[in-house]
């Protein structure tokens, strides 16, 4: 199972970090068969508070059969976050994702491209949830918002801050392998219930 770690410019390290963590805690840790590759618009992605990270693919080079999941961490609007998330190309990779019904795990503001792509129209999504305007956001691309920390529409993971990132993280293993196998890894890192 290979999961496309989607990043926009901006993107928020420790949402994408958690990706990269627990699937590749499965992954080495016990054998399961969860790949990540990265991806993004140019070969390096600075990434919020500037960080950068080299990616496996630039958005181009994708064929979204090679991968049963997407994996997009939110970002700063102030680190240039919507210039990608909101660019054609990025909305069309989360199109296609969502026409061949594979698995899509955002965290935080990342459910806004998925909004905009149309994707969430007339579904239970939910994003930032502490007074920045990001859910009245996501309600005006005709989604059914939902204050939770997660939420699970069909294929579509969505959660509403940088604290739900390892449960997103889970999920998308889970989905990936089975509960008791997510389990397993869950307890290793030390993690509570999700």
């Amino acid at each position: 199972m290979k999961t496309l770690l989607l990043l926009a410019k901006g993107f928020e390290t420790m949402e994408f970090s958690v990706f990269v963590d627990v699937l590749g805690w499965a992954r080495n840790n016990y054998g399961y068969d969860v790949q990540v590759e990265t991806c993004g618009f140019k070969k390096e992605v600075m990434s919020t508070f500037n960080i950068p990270i080299l990616v496996d693919r630039i958005i181009d080079e994708i064929n979204v059969d090679e991968y049963d999941a997407l994996a997009i961490p939110g970002g700063f609007e102030a680190y240039g976050f919507y210039e990608e998330a909101y660019d054609e190309k990025f909305l069309n990779l989360i199109r296609e994702f969502d026409i061949k019904g594979k698995i899509i795990a955002t965290i935080c503001v990342a459910a806004l491209p998925l909004g905009k792509s149309g994707v969430l129209r007339n579904r239970k999504a939910t994003t930032y949830h502490l007074g920045d305007g990001s859910q009245e956001k996501l309600a005006e691309f005709l989604v059914d918002v939902v204050n939770e920390p997660i939420v699970m529409d069909k294929n579509i993971i969505t959660s509403y801050c940088p604290e739900t990132a390892p449960g997103v993280a889970f999920k998308l293993l889970e989905l990936l392998t089975s509960k008791e196998q997510m389990e397993v890894v869950r307890k290793a890192m030390g993690f509570s219930l999700v």
